[in-house]
């Protein structure tokens, strides 16, 4: 899942690489054609700028100036960078939503343990997971270019949340950049068109703009158009794109932030899709803005800035926040809370983060909306956060150790605490401790009041359309004296041969024809401890809105404590289970390095192979020793190197057998229901070695 820790140091490490050559090793099985590598040391021809200069990693990273901007280029691009996951469904869409929220990401400078863009070992990292409460997500820094962090774009896209970059120019170095590329049509076009270009090849979905700089009389006549122009190729080339404006500077290309949108910048608001104001607006601010004729009609494009730090003169902020968002949806306008990480680093003891995480959000809860996840079958969370203490998968533990990877973050649930009656109450949260897939399983805990026989805890809002024959999975560890189920909810709809609006779907025997399907297509099922509960639901036209776990006391008239974990809910086309998977096709590899550390030999080399991305949870990597110097070793089995979550893995820092050596590196696809694909269709490459050969 991640590599060794990043501070630790290589010693006496040189550093190799030589482009990939095919040929036959005669090494490898009669036949077969395996890449031959011939060891050489020196300095790396990979760009720092994409491969962390130690390990090989690929890393994500911004933009400096205008000189890169314009010369950028699909050469330069950084393939591990790209996001993987398209944008979800969810209801209702952005374009149709009156009061929006947007999170902007400044996180320390940004690109921290983030920017390892396949894992990293840490032990307390920030992960943002209330995904169903807000809009957009916006990654800032203050590179001239903030290109996010794939990690993030997919996790934001899997809940149906567009991301943002960020480019932006400040003090004297920003202001010469402005008089340069706003000199002219030309000029600014090309910027422009840079800017779009990156956001399509990043594969997120649009572009803050923030020029904290003055501007002169030319530069400022031309940010509007500018802004239009970008928004214009955005809207045109990536339908559901979104430009957005910092409220900064003026008309007359003074930098003075208006904390609202006024005469004096809505030059600029006309020329994009939105505003994101200035943190330091009053009560009066927001009624001034209701009445400016400049936000008619365009109230939802207006995000009034939230300063979670609570810089300067504000409303809220902090714990606090609550009584901003309070103010700006009285008034009805969008929000745009900045720097929410600041939950993170204001509490020293990070083990907390979850808690105090939790705690936050739960306050905004009364003035968020939560959205509903649209997308077609199959439905699938095992909860994972994006981080954990340990790897698990079917409830063992895959790898050890504390990692952070947030494209292992899935659909995430609703969290929340209630107060029932009496003295009941019910909560959701995350945790670690233990978990069926990932790094966290999800707690339903609580009381059952006397005066209640059974709780239910929402912990999906969904607008899923159901199949004819829906196949449901709930894998959890009971609470003793309770009984636990699901509940499904559905949408009213003139069709639905339901006719009631829940139903709790009766258990499949053991024996049953999809149960023994489901089980076969798992592959080995060792629950070890966790409850497998599966159902058939047959219906005509319904779609499913909720989904709640339905805790039921077992007798008596006493409160009931309980705390019931949830692995995973997966709700699938019952047709699903019986499609034949695909195999892997042309697996290859390229970018090999090599590293000497002592007296061991590390391979780093790039993965690629071709396999339908939306059709897998995650991609196995595996390495094994075919042939070693010492010929009557035999080869050893698979080893796990670690998990993909896109065609494409570096292998780094991967301890092989001294040279003269034969290798094999294999990809194991895991669809996304969770079944394996027979060993027949993964995919392999053999990789031989040997040592440069002194003249």
């Amino acid at each position: 899942m991640s590599s060794r820790k990043r501070n630790s140091e290589i010693d006496e490490v040189t550093v190799g690489r030589k482009l990939m050559t095919l040929e036959s090793s005669g090494l490898d099985e009669p036949g077969k054609e395996s890449v031959h590598e011939v060891i050489k040391y020196g300095a790396s021809s990979l760009p720092a700028k994409h491969y962390d200069p130690d390990t090989t990693e690929p890393i994500g990273s911004g933009l400096q100036d205008l000189d890169e901007l314009l010369s950028w280029n699909l050469s330069m691009a950084n393939p591990f960078n790209v996001a993987k996951v398209p944008l979800a469904n969810r209801e209702p869409p952005l374009a149709s939503t009156p009061r929006r929220t947007l999170v902007s990401h400044d996180m320390m400078g940004g690109y921290l343990e983030d920017r390892f863009l396949q894992g990293a070992e840490s032990e307390a990292p920030y992960v943002f997971y209330h995904w169903q409460y807000i809009d957009v997500f916006n990654y800032f820094s203050h590179n001239m270019v903030t290109i996010p962090p794939a990690v993030w774009t997919n996790a934001a896209h899997k809940h149906g949340v567009i991301v943002l970059g960020t480019f932006i120019t400040e003090w004297t170095d920003g202001g010469k950049m402005c008089e340069v590329f706003l000199k002219e049509e030309e000029s600014y076009r090309a910027v422009a068109d840079r800017l779009f270009q990156i956001s399509h090849y990043y594969g997120f979905d649009g572009w803050l703009i923030n020029i904290e700089n003055t501007l002169s009389e030319t530069a400022v006549k031309n940010t509007p158009r500018f802004l239009r122009y970008l928004t214009d190729q955005m809207h045109e080339r990536l339908p559901g794109s979104m430009v957005l404006w910092y409220d900064s500077v003026l008309e007359n290309g003074q930098l003075n932030w208006q904390n609202q949108l006024n005469k004096s910048n809505s030059v600029f608001f006309s020329a994009c899709d939105g505003i994101f104001t200035n943190y330091n607006w009053t009560e009066q601010s927001l009624e001034d803005m209701k009445a400016f004729s400049g936000a008619e009609g365009r109230m939802a494009d207006i995000f009034v800035g939230v300063d979670v730090f609570a810089r300067g003169e504000v409303v809220g902020g902090k714990l606090e926040t609550n009584k901003a968002l309070e103010l700006i949806r009285k008034h009805d306008f969008s929000t745009a809370i900045f720097a929410p990480g600041w939950v993170y680093e204001s509490i020293p003891d990070k083990a907390s983060f979850r808690q105090e995480q939790d705690k936050f959000w739960s306050l905004l809860a009364d003035f968020l909306y939560i959205h509903r996840y649209s997308s077609p079958l199959p439905f699938v969370s095992s909860f994972c956060q994006g981080f954990g203490t340990n790897v698990y998968w079917r409830g063992k533990r895959e790898a050890d150790g504390s990692w952070f990877n947030l494209d292992a973050q899935q659909l995430q649930p609703l969290y929340y605490r209630d107060t029932l009656e009496g003295e009941g109450w019910l909560r959701t949260r995350g945790c670690p401790e233990d978990a069926w897939n990932g790094g966290s399983s999800l707690v339903v805990e609580g009381v059952i009041p006397s005066t209640l026989t059974k709780v239910c805890a929402r912990i999906f809002s969904l607008q899923v359309p159901l199949s004819t024959r829906t196949f449901v999975s709930l894998i959890y560890k009971p609470s003793p004296g309770v009984t636990v189920s699901l509940e499904l909810k559905t949408a009213d709809a003139n069709l639905c041969t339901l006719t009631a609006s829940s139903v709790q779907p009766a258990v499949l025997g053991e024996e049953h024809q999809l149960v023994r399907q489901f089980s076969q297509s798992c592959g080995q099922w060792n629950p070890d401890g966790w409850t497998v509960r599966c159902s058939q639901l047959e219906l005509q036209g319904c779609a499913l809105r909720d989904v709640c776990v339905s805790v039921q006391r077992d007798g008596g008239h006493l409160d009931t404590s309980f705390k019931c974990r949830v692995g995973e809910i997966m709700i699938l086309d019952a047709e699903s289970l019986s499609i034949p998977l695909l195999s892997v096709e042309a697996v290859r590899v390229s970018d090999v390095v090599w590293l000497r550390e002592g007296d061991k030999l590390l391979l780093n080399a790039t993965l690629t192979w071709e396999y339908p991305a939306q059709l897998v949870r995650h991609f196995l990597v595996h390495w094994r020793r075919l042939r070693g110097p010492d010929p009557r070793i035999p080869p050893s089995s698979l080893t796990l190197v670690a998990r993909s979550y896109a065609p494409l893995f570096r292998v780094t820092e991967l301890e092989v057998p001294e040279a003269p050596g034969l290798l094999e590196l294999v990809v194991q696809p895991v669809s996304r229901e969770g079944f394996y694909v027979p060993e027949s269709q993964w995919g392999r490459q053999s990789l031989s070695y040997s040592e440069e050969r002194m003249g």
